[in-house]
């Protein structure tokens, strides 16, 4: 047999989202190709878990077996799915999922929806087309962000933290959302897992999804956990959680003698402490609570007490600082905390073990290396401000001031460089308002098939239509205005929206400075924070004596 595997070397590499991106399928779709096509590319470099591809070898494959050059069943499901839902994606799931479990109580759907549904499940499984769909609704809210849905690299982090989980463990999630986490740590069988979400939808869809995936022994209720807590009596040995972030509204005026405030009763702001103490009021002896938390929680004012309860009791065992892009739908740090409920008196923890890998790739190792961890002593952290922003000691254990303050000078002026060359040079118009000429909606150009809706902004699928053109002017102020309601609320509106009319020239022309405007305010973001970091440590290192001012 031919050897399609072997890459020329020296081609572009790609990884498999990029593919999937390519083809128009999901992730999934592709880890399925590899395992079923023996001559699917092997790959040429990247590691087992983040194999990379040969570009070349990649597109030959594609042609030879036609992927990607028609509307995918799995495409056309999901278009459908989104057609049928309106605004009910995560009930569109669930009906889908059930449609794939079967039973007297499948809803009626339409045909559009059924027909490649069953196509799928009869190429590959039911799961298989349940976990597509999962991942393709994880990537429609990446932007926006939702309760429902914990980013894949959190839940990496998350699973290599958790470890091996032993069988026989009970493994909780009280805000599962569509079961992602929850379902993702431990073997499929011999784990016990109990899940609650306050989004009845989703909360049905995990529980399909956990079905038709083959894990066993999961139970999936929906409720709000902490006003009506269905699993009150479960001590579980292992307690996930992606809580609701920035929730003031968590039912604190009815819950303040509630008996799972043993550290202290949270502050309206503090909803992710609240979270954080009804999963370890159910933690069983010996057990852990891995937690997502945002880095702010770590060192706000209203939760010191509580944090230095946490920290004096010996409860709180390690804190992790995640890589800046984890998070689906902004670029700021987020924290795993690991707490511990001690299985004797004795037992309790006497340090903290800080880990901070805010200055790795967030697809790279999740392993430490030695300079990024540091474990406290519990009285280093009760100071005035508790505060347990890993960084703040592992920099201070490991810290080369004046190689830092170098490299973060170098860094700056080179930024500083770019910033200027990015700014676009523009000439004077015809005055305000639109360019001249005619203009199209965007509601128009979706039904001649020139865009999709695959994003939070549509993207074009037509070489008639520049993209970067295209989002430059939906970003304009007059699709600002159209897009803002009168509360003051952004949002993008598809059918109102307009874009000037022009060749493809011009609009080339006009793509261009927006996507360079594009990236003069990534740019700029990126150097208002380096000067935040090199003043920060010139001040520190000043005080400190590891600087001083050259004479």
């Amino acid at each position: 047999m031919t050897d399609h595997s072997a890459p020329p070397p020296g081609g572009p590499l790609v990884t498999a989202s990029e593919i999937a991106r390519i083809a128009g399928v999901t992730r999934a779709a592709v880890s399925n190709w590899r395992r079923r096509y023996e001559d699917f590319p092997a790959p040429a470099g990247g590691s087992a878990t983040s194999p990379l591809f040969d570009l070349a070898a990649v597109q030959t494959w594609l042609d030879r077996q036609r992927k990607g050059q028609d509307v995918s069943a799995e495409v056309q499901l999901w278009q459908a799915l989104r057609a049928a839902s309106g605004d009910d994606m995560t009930g569109a799931l669930a009906d889908a999922a059930q449609l794939l479990a079967g039973g007297p109580d499948t809803p009626p759907l339409p045909d559009d929806v059924v027909r490649p549904a069953r196509e799928l499940a009869a190429q590959g499984s039911p799961g298989e087309v349940v976990e597509a769909l999962a991942e393709r609704f994880t990537d429609s809210v990446r932007r926006a962000g939702s309760d429902q849905v914990t980013a894949p690299r959190i839940v990496r982090a998350l699973r290599h933290l958790a470890g091996d989980v032993p069988a026989g463990a009970t493994v909780l999630d009280p805000a599962c959302g569509i079961g992602t986490l929850l379902l993702a740590v431990g073997p499929r069988r011999g784990t016990r897992r109990r899940g609650q979400e306050s989004d009845a939808r989703s909360a049905r869809f995990a529980q399909l999804r956990a079905d038709l995936t083959g894990h066993e022994d999961v139970t999936i209720v929906a409720g709000d956990s902490l006003r009506d807590d269905h699993w009150s009596g479960l001590r579980a040995d292992l307690v996930v959680c992606d809580p609701p972030v920035g929730d003031s509204d968590w039912g604190r005026e009815d819950l303040l003698l509630d008996s799972r405030w043993e550290l202290g009763i949270p502050s309206r702001a503090e909803g992710e402490l609240a979270w954080l103490q009804h999963a370890y009021a159910h933690t069983a002896p010996g057990g852990r609570v891995l937690m997502v938390m945002p880095a702010s929680v770590a060192y706000r004012k209203a939760g010191r007490r509580i944090r230095a309860e946490l920290v004096r009791r010996g409860i709180l065992a390690r804190v992790t600082a995640l890589p800046p892009g984890v998070a689906a739908s902004h670029a700021l740090p987020v924290h795993l905390w690991e707490l511990r409920r001690p299985a004797t008196p004795g037992a309790a923890a006497t340090s903290v073990r800080m880990v901070d890998l805010t200055a790795n790739d967030p697809d790279g190792s999740l392993d430490p290396e030695p300079a990024q961890t540091t474990d406290v002593p519990l009285i280093d952290l009760l100071d005035d401000t508790v505060d347990l922003t890993p960084g703040r000691y592992v920099r201070e254990s490991h810290r080369d001031y004046a190689a830092e303050y170098l490299a973060l000078r170098r860094e700056l002026t080179r930024e500083l460089r770019r910033l200027a060359d990015l700014l676009p040079e523009l000439t004077a118009g015809e005055g305000p308002g639109a360019p001249a000429g005619p203009s199209v909606s965007v509601a128009d150009l979706a039904r001649a098939g020139l865009i999709e809706y695959g994003d939070p902004e549509p993207v074009s699928v037509s070489d008639q239509l520049d993209t970067a053109f295209l989002r430059g002017f939906l970003r304009s102020a007059a699709n600002t205005r159209r897009s803002t309601s009168a509360s003051g609320t952004f949002r993008l509106d598809g059918k109102g929206a307009r874009i000037p009319q022009m060749d493809l020239a011009a609009q080339r022309r006009y793509g261009a400075a927006f996507s360079a405007l594009e990236e003069f305010e990534e740019r700029s973001r990126r150097v208002a924070e380096l000067t935040r970091q090199a003043a920060e440590l010139a001040r520190d290192g000043l005080g400190n004596g590891t600087l001083t001012p050259r004479e």
